[in-house]
């Protein structure tokens, strides 16, 4: 049976203990590091607790986005079944990273293993930016 515990300093630690007055950390997800090689940039990012098929990688205009959701729930009874705490909890991560507008998606490597994403981008020439020359007047 769940009780209060005896070890609180008082009554209201165990009301504002709840969950409901905590928030879930969130600085252990998406944790990144960058290698830099001859040729490309490895990319390995930490997604604990996270299925492969809730993890997305998306290009668009020159920026890798990884994005994720997770979701839990602890359902606890007594004995004859009746519910004594119900939790859930859902959310969703999402990190950007500008690689440039030379990366096409298929260049782009990713494998997720045991709650690690590790991405392989190429190093690409960027495209050249416009640059305005000006005609010397005499």
């Amino acid at each position: 049976m769940l009780m209060p515990s005896t070890f609180r300093n008082s009554v209201f630690d165990d009301f504002f203990g709840t969950p409901f007055f905590t928030t879930r950390s969130t600085d252990n997800m998406m944790k990144t590091d960058i290698k830099e090689n001859d040729s490309n940039y490895e990319l390995t990012v930490d997604l604990p607790g996270i299925k492969k098929e809730d993890v997305k990688a998306e290009l668009n205009d020159g920026y890798l986005t990884i994005s994720a959701e997770s979701s839990s729930s602890n359902d606890e009874k007594d004995d004859k079944g009746r519910y004594i705490c119900r939790e859930r909890y859902s959310g969703s991560y999402s990190r950007s990273f500008y690689i440039g507008d030379g990366v096409t998606q298929s260049d782009i490597a990713a494998k997720f293993e045991n709650g690690t994403l590790k991405l392989t981008v190429p190093k690409k020439n960027a495209i050249p930016e416009k640059q305005t020359k000006y005609i010397a007047i005499e």
